[in-house]
C-alpha cells in the first residue's frame, strides 16, 4: 500500500499509484476497461487539452474563474501539449461511449499539475471542467483533432504525392505503352496520360476533403450536458471558439445547433467516407504499379520499382513491390475503419452518441495512415521507378488491338480477322494488315503509329 495513495470521487475512495498524476475516476476506468492495448492518440488528447485551456481563458474572461487558477490550468495545458506527461493518459479506447473517462482523465491530470503550480487546490470538475461536459467536449475534440490532422498531416502529404505524380507524368510524358482494359491489351496510351489520371484522382480527393473541412470547424462546445447549455454562460460558446481558434490556427465556431453535433456524428461519418474514397484511389494507383512492375520475366515488366529489401526468405534475388503492398494494406484498414465509424455514427441515441471514443480513434488512425502512405508512395515509388523501354516497344509492336485504327477504313469484321490472325501467328499487326488489306506499308505505318493513336480522333 506504500506505493499507492488514496483518492476519492463521488462514489468513494480509490487506491491510485503514488506516481500517477490522474485521480479516482481515471483509476476506475483503468479497472473497468481492461479490453485492449489501444489508447486514444496524443493528437486527440492534445485536442481535449486545447479545449480545457480555451475554456479556462473564457471562464476567466467572463469572471467565473479565479485568475491564478486559470493561469495554472493554462500552464498545465501548455506543458502537456509540449509533450510532457504522455504516460498519464492510459484509458482504453473501449470505454464509456461518451468518452467521459478520457475527459476526466485529462481533467484530473491538468488539475494535479495546476494545483502544484498554483499552490492551491484546483478541482478537476469545478475548475478544469467548468462550463463543460464530456458530452460536448469529446465531440468537439473529435472535430478539433481531425481538422488539425487534415491540415497538418494529410493535406501536405497529398500535395507532395500530387506534385510527384505531375513531375513523373511530365518526365515520361511522351513514352507510349500498351493500354489495358479488363487486364487485356487495348489501344495505346502514354505514361503521361496514365500518370496524369492518377494525379487527377488525388487532386479530386484533396478538393473533396478541403470542401468538407469547414464542417469540422463547427463545434458542439457550449451545449454541455444535452445541448441546452446548462451551467455555461450565455457568451461562453462564442468566446471559447475565439480562444481556441487563436491557439489552434483554425477558425472554429459554435455549431448552429448543439443538439445535432452531440446526438449525432454525421460530420465524422462524412469525413470518413471521403477518406475511404481516397483509400480507393490509392489502392488503384498502388495496384497499377504492382501490375506494371510484375515479372521481371513472366509479368508485364513495363517498369522497375526501386529495390528496397530482399523479397523472399527462400528465393535468392527476389524483390517485391513492398511499398505498393503496404499502401494497399493501409487502404484496406481505412475501409474497415469507415465501416466501424458508420456503425458508430448510428449510435446516437436521443441526445448523445455513445461510440465517440471509437469514432475518434478510427478517424485519426485513417488520417494518419493515409498521410504516411501517400508520402511513402510519393518518395519511394513514384519518384524512383524506371521504365523498361524494350519491353514496351515489343508489346506495342505485337499488339493486335492497334488494328482498331483501321476500323473506319476496312470495317470492324475485317479488322477483327486481321487482329486474330496476327495474334494466332505471333506476328506484328502491320505485317498481317499488309497481306490482308489493300493498304500500303507507308499508309499502314501512318495509321498504326502508336504515338499518333494516343491522340484520339480519326
Amino acid at each position: 500500500m506504500s506505493e499507492f495513495r488514496t483518492e476519492h470521487d463521488s462514489m468513494g475512495e480509490v487506491q491510485v499509484p503514488k506516481t500517477a498524476l490522474y485521480g479516482a475516476q481515471t483509476q476506475r476506468a483503468l479497472d473497468n476497461f481492461v479490453i485492449s492495448s489501444l489508447t486514444l492518440p496524443p493528437r486527440f488528447i492534445h485536442a481535449v487539452v486545447h479545449i480545457k485551456k480555451a475554456a479556462a481563458l473564457t471562464n476567466r474572461e467572463l469572471g467565473l474563474l479565479d485568475e491564478d487558477i486559470a493561469w495554472a490550468i493554462c500552464a498545465a495545458c501548455d506543458s502537456i501539449v509540449a509533450g510532457h506527461y504522455v504516460d498519464q493518459f492510459p484509458v482504453d479506447v473501449f470505454q464509456t461511449g461518451s468518452g467521459t473517462s478520457t475527459n476526466m482523465n485529462v481533467n484530473e491530470v491538468i488539475a494535479h499539475i495546476a494545483s502544484e503550480l498554483a499552490g492551491q487546490k484546483v478541482h478537476a470538475n469545478d475548475h478544469v471542467n467548468m462550463s463543460q461536459s464530456s458530452n460536448d467536449t469529446i465531440p468537439s475534440a473529435i472535430h478539433v483533432s481531425a481538422a488539425l490532422a487534415l491540415k497538418q498531416q494529410l493535406f501536405p502529404a497529398l500535395e507532395e504525392l500530387h506534385t510527384s505524380l505531375l513531375g513523373k507524368a511530365e518526365a515520361l510524358g511522351d513514352i507510349v505503352k500498351t493500354g489495358r482494359t479488363h487486364l487485356m491489351d487495348a489501344m495505346p496510351v502514354t505514361f503521361g496520360q496514365e500518370i496524369n489520371g492518377w494525379a487527377s484522382q488525388i487532386e479530386s480527393n484533396y478538393v473533396r476533403l478541403q470542401m468538407a473541412l469547414p464542417q469540422l470547424l463547427c463545434l458542439a462546445q457550449g451545449g454541455t450536458a444535452v445541448g441546452t447549455g446548462i451551467n455555461a454562460h450565455a457568451e461562453f460558446a462564442e468566446k471559447f471558439a475565439e480562444h481556441l481558434s487563436e491557439a489552434a490556427g483554425l477558425l472554429f465556431a459554435p455549431a448552429d445547433n448543439f443538439f445535432a453535433l452531440m446526438s449525432a456524428q454525421d460530420t465524422s461519418v462524412a469525413i470518413s467516407g471521403q477518406l475511404k474514397t481516397l483509400a480507393v484511389s490509392l489502392m488503384k494507383v498502388a495496384n497499377d504499379l504492382r501490375w506494371m512492375n510484375s515479372g521481371p520475366l513472366a509479368g508485364l515488366a513495363e517498369i522497375s520499382l526501386k529495390p528496397l529489401q530482399p523479397g523472399s526468405s527462400i528465393m535468392p534475388g527476389k524483390v517485391n513491390p513492398v511499398i505498393p503492398e503496404a499502401v494497399t494494406m493501409v487502404c484496406a484498414q481505412v475501409m474497415g475503419n469507415d465501416v466501424s465509424i458508420g456503425i458508430a455514427g448510428q449510435s446516437g441515441n436521443f441526445q448523445l452518441n455513445v461510440m465517440l471514443p471509437l469514432i475518434a480513434y478510427n478517424l485519426l488512425q485513417s488520417i494518419e495512415l493515409l498521410s504516411n502512405a501517400s508520402k511513402e508512395l510519393a518518395e519511394k515509388t513514384i519518384a524512383t521507378f524506371t521504365v523498361n523501354h524494350t519491353n514496351l516497344q515489343k508489346t506495342l509492336a505485337q499488339n493486335p488491338i492497334l488494328v482498331t485504327a483501321l476500323n473506319p477504313i476496312i470495317g470492324y469484321e475485317k479488322a477483327a480477322a486481321v487482329a486474330k490472325k496476327a495474334y494466332k501467328d505471333g506476328r506484328a499487326i502491320i505485317d498481317v494488315a499488309l497481306e490482308e488489306t489493300d493498304l500500303s506499308r507507308e499508309e499502314l505505318e501512318q495509321l498504326l503509329n502508336p504515338e499518333k493513336l494516343t491522340r484520339g480522333g480519326l
